[in-house]
């Protein structure tokens, strides 16, 4: 790993927060409130103002996660969710214009995932993934050492592959209790949390509808290890169980023998992923 100064900036639906990393060490950590409802230069004028707070010489690189599609060799982000000006912004030349480095942009599954690759438990593997489970589910891909985006940048939607009358994220995902049940996630967690019968039956049908999705996984990627991050991942031991049933009815018994399903513990993954953008540029 590179150890440059770089800037990572986690831009998210209503704030957005950078800090300097340089290896494994990150300075402290700056955060601004964004107008997400302001025009295309509002949002702009956010993100300079967090940057022009961090930038100095030593600067090498800035890496940028966002809630979007983006086209990673242009540096255009595209249909922000939660931000409705911006529908296509040239984010990469305009911060390369203004900072003259070398600015790298992509969505924040993947940043996620390199976040976990290079400063969390995904450290010394060859090949990963960084599996999202929130109100989506979404993933970064890690191959032979080097994020794998697809030309468009959309690897790794698991969340979208058709499923049941859905698709796996209705059922999959932080919307389950909505969708089905017509229940709030946060109050699930609670009663579950509190030992009721009801919500952990709850727990259990949306873990077999996860390892589904995990074995659909496993028979496209043959993963040996996936990261668990977002806020589903707190509720693990309520789904752990129902979850890892559907798992191993996987055809290949062998390759489910070697596959480690491990829980995210990082903090500030986003920022250090978007960081991550940059390391993952040198790699060959």
């Amino acid at each position: 790993m590179s150890d440059s100064k770089v800037i990572g900036i986690d831009l998210g639906a209503t704030n957005i927060r950078a800090a300097h990393v340089i290896t494994s060490a990150l300075s402290a950590i700056q955060a601004r409130r964004i107008n997400s409802q302001g025009a295309v230069d509002d949002v702009m004028n956010d993100i300079y103002a967090i940057t022009d707070s961090l930038m100095d010489k030593d600067v090498s690189a800035i890496g940028i996660g966002v809630p979007s599609v983006v086209d990673p060799e242009r540096g255009i982000v595209y249909d922000v969710q939660y931000i409705p000006s911006w529908k296509e912004v040239p984010l990469k030349q305009w911060m390369e214009d203004r900072y003259r480095v070398p600015v790298l942009v992509n969505n924040d599954a993947n940043c996620f995932a390199l976040g976990e690759y290079y400063f969390g438990k995904g450290r010394g593997s060859r090949d990963m993934i960084g599996l999202s489970i929130g109100t989506g589910l979404g993933a970064g891909i890690i191959i032979d050492r080097k994020l794998f985006a697809g030309a468009n940048c959309g690897a790794g939607e698991f969340g979208m592959v058709d499923y049941l009358d859905h698709c796996y994220e209705y059922y999959a995902s932080g919307q389950f209790f909505q969708n089905v049940y017509q229940m709030d996630g946060k109050e699930v967690f609670e009663r579950a949390h509190a030992g009721d019968l009801l919500a952990l039956a709850w727990y259990a049908e949306m873990g077999k509808h996860l390892g589904n999705a995990i074995k659909m996984i496993m028979y496209t990627y043959d993963a040996t290890l996936i990261i668990f991050g977002g806020s589903v991942r707190l509720a693990y031991p309520f789904f752990r169980e129902a979850m890892w049933e559907r798992i191993r009815t996987f055809a290949y018994s062998r390759s489910i023998s070697k596959l480690r399903i491990e829980l995210s513990g990082l903090e500030n993954s986003g920022i250090l992923g978007a960081a991550g953008l940059y390391y993952d540029s040198l790699v060959n």
